[in-house]
């Protein structure tokens, strides 16, 4: 697993911020032999991220991971329940003050694409090379694990 736990990247405000779990899926197909990675848009930032959320009562985190994918993305597909990696971002709750999320990245295998899913009028998803999808978010931590994929066996 590649811990981005990395403390250049992590300030030192956030270290001493609660820490709260988090679930990721990182959709990937191979197209033309070669690998690309589905980004999908914030609700309000529009900033390119993968599919993620705070873990959900009675789902592994890999579970939660896809379940992520789905309702973010319109992803079904294969994911692994073994992580890839990890992350961290400081996340602002207006009512509840700020947090360290540590994301736990799953790798999913794209199997179906939907048009329609919760949160379809909300987010943009586009696929890219892991290289430009490393170029894409703004998380240094994230860009290091897009920036290192390999193709995942299932």
């Amino acid at each position: 697993m590649i811990d981005a736990r990395l403390a250049p990247y992590v300030s030192r405000k956030s270290r001493h911020l609660p820490v709260r779990q988090q679930s990721a899926a990182l959709c990937y197909r191979i197209e033309k032999g070669r690998s690309e990675v589905l980004l999908i848009t914030t609700r309000k930032s529009h900033r390119w991220i993968i599919p993620k959320g705070w873990l959900i009562d009675g789902l592994t985190p890999s579970e939660t991971a896809r379940q992520e994918a789905w309702e973010e993305a319109g992803i079904r597909g294969l994911c692994d329940t073994k992580t890839m990696g990890r992350f961290h971002y400081q996340k602002f709750r207006p009512k509840k003050g700020p947090v360290l999320c540590a994301v736990d990245v799953f790798p999913l295998l794209v199997q179906s694409v939907s048009s329609r899913f919760p949160e379809c009028g909300q987010r943009d998803r586009k696929w890219f090379s892991p290289k430009k999808a490393a170029q894409k978010v703004n998380s240094r931590e994230l860009a290091i694990l897009l920036r290192k994929l390999e193709p995942v066996r299932h």
